[in-house]
């Protein structure tokens, strides 16, 4: 972790300044900017909004529940957030050898479910079953051993 100190550091730094500051930022900029060079020029906008404070109440009234929404719909609804979480996992070699090591178990746990009760009611395993054994247990060390992220 020391020799990513800088990165780390880096990354808390956009993380703050993105997600935050320049929302935050952006928010207030964009709410002036409209009501001082939009809404003031014109007096029937100033009919609806009288004061800087009513306009933003007004907005933020409006806009959150529609921004909620678009955020939910872009979540639930749309493939963009499936693409990005394809694209995060193809990118990210932490979450490859999770997804890797996922597959790995499962199919271990199939064949331990398969095992178990005969090894329960005293029968003997198959040749083939225990070849599938030996196999599933020379992937799973292999696994252990590769411990890579590529």
């Amino acid at each position: 972790m020391q020799k990513n100190y800088f990165f780390r550091t880096w990354y808390y730094f956009r993380q703050g300044w993105s997600t935050y500051f320049a929302f935050i930022f952006a928010a207030i900029n964009t709410l002036t900017v409209t009501y001082y060079l939009a809404i003031e020029r014109y007096p029937q906008l100033m009919e609806i909004f009288p004061s800087f404070l009513q306009y933003v109440v007004i907005i933020s009234g409006i806009g959150v529940p529609i921004l909620v929404g678009a955020g939910y719909i872009h979540y639930k609804k749309t493939a963009a957030f499936k693409a990005e979480a394809d694209i995060n996992i193809e990118a990210n070699p932490h979450w490859r050898r999770m997804l890797s090591n996922t597959d790995l178990l499962l199919s271990s746990y199939v064949k331990l479910l398969e095992i178990i009760p005969k090894i329960k009611s005293n029968e003997e395993l198959s040749k083939e079953e225990k070849q599938e054994l030996e196999s599933l247990k020379k992937s799973l060390v292999d696994q252990i051993n590769q411990k890579t992220l590529k």
